[in-house]
């Protein structure tokens, strides 16, 4: 019989289907196997409104044969099959869809569930095969037809043998090159996996013979012999957790789901099992890890969630149905309503996607919230894994999603001894109080002998302690707490102060203008200014960073380029009430040398107080020597 063309335009056309619509090659057997499924879908509709379909529900399936000799790897189906005529027309035709006219000859009286949308899926097999053979029986005709084409160059149809109605897609591979092993496709290890990643919840069950072995009957029992014989097994479980009522779903069960699907050895979280129906329908399990990957706040690390369309996977990652500051979230995402690409790769970003991706924020936020209300010591470690993304998500984007996570951050109470969320710390604020206080460090203990932490304590005023790189930058953007400024302890005005002490102590820094100008001098670039300060109780000295960077953001940079200075302004801050400060303005008068010791002394031991590093570490020890003899 002569070759036909194929009907769309050219080789090129074929090629691009081939060769650029897919990323994976393995895909095609995601394919080829949900076109069966949508075959027996057709068939299944049918028999619910005839009586001679003679085949229930279950009896339906997918057949998987591996040919090795052949170089063969067939999928059979016992669905409706096709005519000739639908041979030539869904075949012969590229983005000509079957099941797509199905779908729309029936949804003015019902919702068929068919994701075969475009016709091209079926030629994802030319990634893999030099030949394609389909042999097809459509249900109520007496004659199979067999189609047989090589790719671009056309194909062939002749009249074939089938017992039963369904379609057999026979894929010749291709031979191994150095870049691909097409071979592959014929190995048990590698259909099984690929049936269990992308078609593991296809409705119909998809078997295929595997390789078993037994004890030998006459085999002695303390010497054991065992051999090897080949057993029909079905791949895949059908029914996945999230179609199931929560009700009917044992926590176990939801475990071990997460543990199998995740590749965690730990035990979730929580789990959070919910649906959705109306104008956007869709499924969802979603999960609440306990510890985070190794590569987590790496660049490597790959969030999103799983996307499946009707049981067929369609994107392992989809960044788009979970936010960045909940990227630690695992699980799956079930909808019939998206839009896909052609290659069903990909989303075409529409509102359904937004909508759902905007309820799963709301569950998880929920989630989180009930966890921290309900079960402190796991939300505790919880934030001690994910805490930091969290904060990420507030300062993300200019503080644009800062109201979705900081609610949920905690941070440690100087005067609880805790972690505390900033409603907690707002809630204990005494009657008087008007900002939420806070200082930048790396240590508690250190932090909590600074002098404004000091005064505060004596106020009755808690300060919280922020430890984590992240968490200076937090606070900026967050800026204010319900009616609360957030005020940094050591570079803003703690608003203590009265008025007349305001002008009071501005009387003694122009008394004491003559010391502030001595020191300035004799300290020279290594402060920006020397002022006097009325917030540093007992203490004798202060520093505190001028205009730019915060010096956690100096330790910071210097940790991450260690060869390259990142001095940040510093402004020197006396105490006029400490002795240490007089003793100094009284050494001016008659031992000027002494006094720029006493300088350089007090600046030193502010660096320390900052946990800055000295300019002149050694210099600062003979000072010390010096002025102890």
């Amino acid at each position: 019989m002569a070759k036909k063309q194929f009907k769309a335009e050219s080789r090129r056309l074929l090629d691009l289907m081939i060769n650029s619509i897919y990323t994976h090659k393995e895909i095609f057997l995601r394919e080829i196997l949900s076109n069966a499924s949508d075959a027996i879908d057709k068939l299944a509709y049918t028999a619910l409104t005839d009586d001679k379909v003679g085949i229930n529900r279950e009896q339906f399936a997918i057949t998987i044969v591996r040919d090795k000799a052949a170089n063969t790897l067939t999928v059979s189906d016992n669905g409706i099959g096709m005519s000739k005529d639908e041979m030539e027309e869904n075949l012969g035709t590229i983005c000509k869809s079957g099941s797509l006219g199905f779908k729309q000859q029936m949804e003015k009286s019902e919702d068929i569930d068919i994701i075969g949308q475009f016709g091209v899926g079926f030629y994802a097999s030319f990634m893999v095969a030099k030949k394609v053979t389909v042999i097809s029986k459509k249900y109520g005709e007496d004659t199979a037809w067999k189609w047989v084409s090589d790719g671009a160059d056309g194909y062939t149809i002749t009249e074939s043998q089938r017992a039963n109605p369904g379609t057999d897609v026979i894929m010749e591979l291709k031979d191994d090159t150095e870049e691909d092993t097409f071979s592959q496709f014929l190995e048990e290890y590698e259909v099984r996996q690929l049936v269990k990643k992308y078609s593991d919840y296809i409705r119909y069950p998809i078997r295929m013979e595997v390789s078993k072995s037994r004890k030998k009957e006459d085999s002695p029992e303390d010497k054991p012999e065992y051999e090897s014989y080949m057993e029909e097994d079905t791949l895949n479980s059908m029914i996945p957790l999230w179609q199931r009522a929560k009700k009917d779903v044992t926590e176990e069960e939801y475990n071990r789901f997460y543990r199998e699907k995740f590749m965690d050895y730990t035990q979730p979280l929580r789990t959070i099992h919910s649906s959705a129906e109306g104008t956007v329908s869709y499924k969802s399990l979603l999960y609440i890890p306990a510890r985070a990957p190794f590569d987590f706040y790496s660049k490597d690390y790959k969030r999103g969630l799983q996307l499946y369309s009707s049981g067929v996977m369609i994107m392992d990652s989809c960044e788009d149905l979970v936010p960045e500051h909940f990227q630690f979230v695992k699980g799956v995402v079930d909808s019939q309503d998206l839009s896909l690409n052609i290659s069903r790769e990909m989303l075409q970003h529409n509102r359904q996607l937004t909508v759902i991706a905007r309820n799963i924020e709301k569950k998880i936020k929920s989630e989180l919230k009930s966890m921290l209300d309900n079960d402190r010591e796991a939300y505790e470690k919880f934030f001690a894994a994910f805490g930091r993304q969290l904060k990420l998500g507030v300062v993300t984007d200019y503080g644009a999603h800062k109201e979705a996570t900081q609610d949920l951050l905690l941070f440690y109470s100087h005067k609880q001894g805790k972690l505390v969320t900033l409603q907690e710390y707002a809630d204990a604020m005494e009657d008087a109080q008007q900002k939420i206080y806070y200082i930048c460090g790396e240590q508690t203990d250190r932090l909590s002998k600074m002098p404004q932490v000091k005064l505060l304590d004596d106020k009755g005023y808690d300060v919280l302690m922020l430890t984590d790189e992240v968490d200076e930058f937090v606070a900026q953007t967050l800026m204010t707490y319900g009616d609360k400024a957030l005020c940094n302890v050591v570079t803003e005005d703690l608003g203590l102060q009265t008025e007349d002490e305001k002008k009071e102590l501005e009387q003694k820094a122009e008394a004491m203008k003559g010391l502030l100008t001595f020191v300035q001098e004799t300290l020279g670039e290594e402060v920006q200014e020397v002022k006097l300060s009325g917030a540093l109780g007992d203490a004798a000295v202060s520093v505190s960073p001028g205009a730019g960077m915060s010096f956690e953001m100096e330790k910071y940079m210097r940790r991450a380029n260690p060869n390259v200075p990142f001095p940040s302004h510093r402004i020197l801050e006396l105490n006029p009430e400490h002795p240490a400060v007089q003793a100094m303005e009284k050494a001016m008068v008659g031992d000027t040398q002494k006094a720029k010791d006493y300088a350089r002394l007090l600046h030193g031991q502010a660096l320390l107080l900052a946990d800055l590093p000295l300019t002149d570490p050694v210099g600062y020890a003979e000072l010390v020597c010096k002025l102890m003899k």
